[in-house]
């Protein structure tokens, strides 16, 4: 038999924590995707920026447990407490190594190793409930929906890209309630069909769950919500909900809260992280469903000759629209301009 893999030390941010390096798989025990650094470089940032203090928080996905080192760490004018679980049978044993190497003291942070569901609803409750799986989120939306607070923040990643964006419309339709957009628009699409979903299982409870940050990155898809409570609040959400471009149901609202965005302070050496945020300030400023991409455009009325993107936005504003780049597309512009009017602006 084949010798059992140990994990190694690995580090973020200065942190040190037990994982598996390499290529990541749903069957690795405590598995570790560099590559989702941003994601949690973007939650630590709205925590600080969200101004709430004595947050109690939860992890009930906690993988290698370095998101609840992160908060502990980084946030701890904002944090209390932070519950940790994973069903892994090595977490216990890799994060108590964890906590004791980074110094957390064991009155900030509880851990437990259950299946996530039971973990929340076994729980009293918390004011930040972060959903990170790997695949849809959709088996532990309605326990987190249910242990999230009156005035709460829920944070949702989807990794299930091929069905959000319309690779596999069957799964999509089934999964989320929505026929997707396998177009130049497919993952803002991608990414209003998650909220919509997550804002329709909290208006059971009398929830209305507004997004304050959204975004696609990579293979993911991420969305940050605040709750409301009441049933008006619930009922304010619904009825943002509707078809675009034959896609949908699908979240027609705001994607973004200005005022977070603008306290969200970025250190100087997390580039990544610095770089989207200024684009979705830019984005927010712009409150449109849906973008106008050049290349598209382009193909579809047959134009050989592109203008440069600051020939378009120069072009766009003298005519007194608003205009901002799009994280969802490199050659998109979102802008209140139709598209027609965008069209002879290009010509």
């Amino acid at each position: 038999m084949a010798k059992a893999m140990r994990p190694g030390i690995l580090d973020e941010r200065g942190i040190k924590f037990l994982g598996y390096a390499g290529k990541v798989s749903a069957q690795m025990p405590l598995f570790y995707n560099p590559a989702m650094q941003i994601n949690r470089d973007m939650a630590v940032l709205l925590l600080k920026a969200w101004g709430e203090e004595e947050l109690q928080v939860c992890d009930p996905l906690a993988g290698t447990g370095i998101r609840s080192l992160r908060f502990l760490k980084e946030c701890a004018k904002q944090i209390r407490r932070v519950d940790a679980n994973d069903v892994a049978p090595s977490f216990m044993a890799s994060m108590k190594w964890n906590i004791k190497r980074n110094g957390v003291a064991s009155s900030r942070i509880s851990i437990s190793s259950q299946e996530a569901s039971v973990f929340l609803l076994q729980s009293s409750g918390y004011d930040y409930i972060e959903i990170d799986p790997f695949g849809s989120p959709n088996p532990f939306l309605d326990a987190a929906i249910r242990r999230l607070s009156r005035r709460g923040m829920l944070a949702v990643t989807a990794t299930d890209t091929a069905a959000l964006a319309g690779t596999y419309p069957a799964v999509c339709k089934r999964k989320y309630w929505a026929d997707p957009l396998h177009q130049v628009w497919m993952h803002e699409v991608g990414v209003r069909i998650l909220i919509r979903k997550v804002q329709l299982i909290a208006s059971q409870y009398d929830r209305g769950l507004r997004p304050v940050l959204s975004y696609a990155d990579q293979h993911y898809v991420r969305v940050f919500f605040r709750s409301q409570k009441g049933k008006s609040s619930a009922d304010e959400v619904l009825a943002l909900h509707g078809a675009w471009r034959g896609a949908g149901p699908m979240w027609l609202g705001d994607l973004w809260d200005e005022s977070i965005l603008r306290k969200m302070r970025v250190p100087n050496d997390w580039t990544d992280a610095a770089r989207l945020i200024e684009v979705l300030h830019g984005e927010a400023s712009v409150p449109i469903v849906g973008f106008h991409d050049i290349h598209d455009l382009a193909s579809r009325h047959r134009q050989a000759s592109l203008p440069r993107m600051d020939v378009m936005f120069a072009r766009l504003k003298s005519k007194g629209y608003r205009a901002a780049r799009t994280h969802f597309s490199g050659v998109g512009i979102r802008t209140d301009a139709d598209e027609d009017v965008f069209i002879r602006l290009m010509q």
